[in-house]
């Protein structure tokens, strides 16, 4: 059971993947049709689309654990003293999981919650809160800490990195299109000088890929996120043994009052259990704009494979 949801998990990342590139595809060759230009134009398009949203991305992808470590206000903790069982807990699981022993940091909060970040295992954090120690007991600690290792194991923070340059793309290129309507204004000519459009009825569904691609782009990204929790959640119990310990703590994280001061919309999507709230006037779509799955559903999940 274990393994099956593990592989599940893959194959729809994967999937969601092709669905993101096939996506990009189609974009281009809606704007490019719409505009009437050559084979030779849509390559260059893409190809400056491409290099621009890499290069941001690339940044973010060597200093996104710097950012996410200041933006949390989160502190760097010595082996020794108060934090010494915490060291024990990720030094024990990282061993299981193969991986180096991340450093280890603690955001002063009440609520419980925790995140990794890191392009790989040998530059990963793991930051929990002093709430996750004070309401967690150990087997719950190790069910989030195992859960956190799995997403540097995984790469996640990598794979993140690659949809980052996909949404960065598809923004480029309803950018340029809107550009090319206010200083073209769809017009262009070719090499006789002769004016001449694309096809009306591809331009008009450019608009409207234009206005939708943006939205469509992020619920995409979000759907990856959700499904690398769920991968995170499966891979983490195959180091515990035990998926009681993360269904019982991800309970006690997703019902506590106290909200987590030191999270915003940048950086809710590092964290174990959203830190957003659970209000919503979404009603059944909340779960379309969220970065994690319902913790009800994730709970039932992880519960299933004590079977």
């Amino acid at each position: 059971m274990l393994y099956d949801e593990i592989r599940r998990n893959k194959r729809n990342s994967f999937l969601i993947i092709l669905i993101f590139i096939g996506f990009i595809v189609f974009a281009v060759w809606i704007y490019t049709v719409a505009y009437g230009l050559a084979r030779g134009e849509q390559i260059s398009l893409l190809g400056i689309a491409g290099a621009i949203s890499f290069l941001s991305a690339l940044l973010g992808y060597y200093s996104s654990d710097k950012i996410a470590l200041l933006a949390t206000g989160s502190k760097e903790v010595p082996r020794e003293g108060d934090y010494k069982e915490l060291h024990r807990v990720v030094e024990n699981l990282a061993i299981t999981a193969g991986i180096e022993k991340p450093r280890v940091y603690i955001m002063n909060d009440a609520a419980p919650n925790a995140f990794a970040t890191g392009r790989n295992p040998e530059h990963a954090a793991i930051s929990v809160t002093t709430g996750l120690l004070e309401k967690l007991n150990r087997t719950e600690l190790e069910g989030v800490i195992a859960h956190e290792l799995s997403h540097i194991r995984n790469y996640d923070i990598r794979f993140g990195t690659i949809v980052v340059v996909f949404v960065g793309i598809i923004a480029m290129l309803g950018d340029m299109l809107r550009r090319m309507m206010w200083y073209g204004g769809g017009m262009r000519r070719n090499s006789d000088s002769e004016e001449r459009r694309g096809n009306p009825i591809i331009f008009i569904i450019a608009i409207a890929f234009m206005i939708l691609s943006p939205l469509i782009a992020k619920l995409i990204q979000l759907a990856m996120s959700r499904q690398r929790e769920y991968l995170a959640d499966a891979s983490g119990v195959e180091l515990t043994r035990y998926p009681e310990g993360l269904a019982s703590a991800l309970e006690k994280i997703s019902n506590d009052p106290a909200p987590l001061k030191s999270a915003g919309t940048a950086t809710a999507h590092l964290f174990i259990s959203s830190p957003l709230g659970k209000k919503s006037s979404l009603g059944n779509m909340k779960e379309w704009f969220s970065t994690h799955p319902d913790p009800a559903k994730r709970i039932e999940r992880l519960r299933a494979m004590m079977g």
